[in-house]
């Protein structure tokens, strides 16, 4: 039995659940627990800043692996360069975080991860899913962050 599939809505920028018939689509689970692992809003570390004193997170989080992703803390990034800090660098190692899980379960072989700068104002991000198989599942983010 498949999970229930969320997909990406690009007008939206948002992850949501569609309708097959009556029912609620489902498959395409890979797909599903990614967009889940990178925009849920994972508990931020302590050393974290954030715009509000509010680390997010979820109450039901358990370690060693938080549901997903600390990408939210760019949402106030000013651009390419926020002081010394590369935003698409942390977009990147947020993405990989988030992830991890899915690597140390054995679902995926490796992940290609790849941020891009469309204009100064807008980061993309593509993801890549290597399956032992050999298969490739890509996922492609445009828009989701633009600052």
């Amino acid at each position: 039995m498949s999970d229930i599939a969320t997909v990406w809505n690009v007008a939206d920028m948002r992850g949501d659940w569609v309708l097959s018939g009556p029912s609620l689509a489902s498959g395409n689970d890979l797909q599903t627990a990614i967009l889940i692992s990178l925009f849920s809003d994972r508990l931020a570390l302590p050393s974290d800043e954030t715009p509000d004193g509010d680390r997010r997170g979820w109450w039901g989080d358990v370690m060693p692996y938080p549901v997903g992703s600390r990408l939210w803390l760019l949402d106030r990034a000013k651009g390419p360069r926020d002081g010394s800090q590369n935003i698409a660098q942390r977009a990147a190692d947020y993405a990989s975080e988030a992830l991890q899980w899915l690597l140390d379960d054995g679902v995926v072989a490796r992940f290609d991860i790849t941020p891009q700068w469309v204009s100064p104002a807008r980061l993309d991000l593509r993801v890549v899913a290597n399956r032992r198989d050999g298969s490739r599942v890509a996922m492609n983010f445009a828009q989701v962050w633009t600052f």
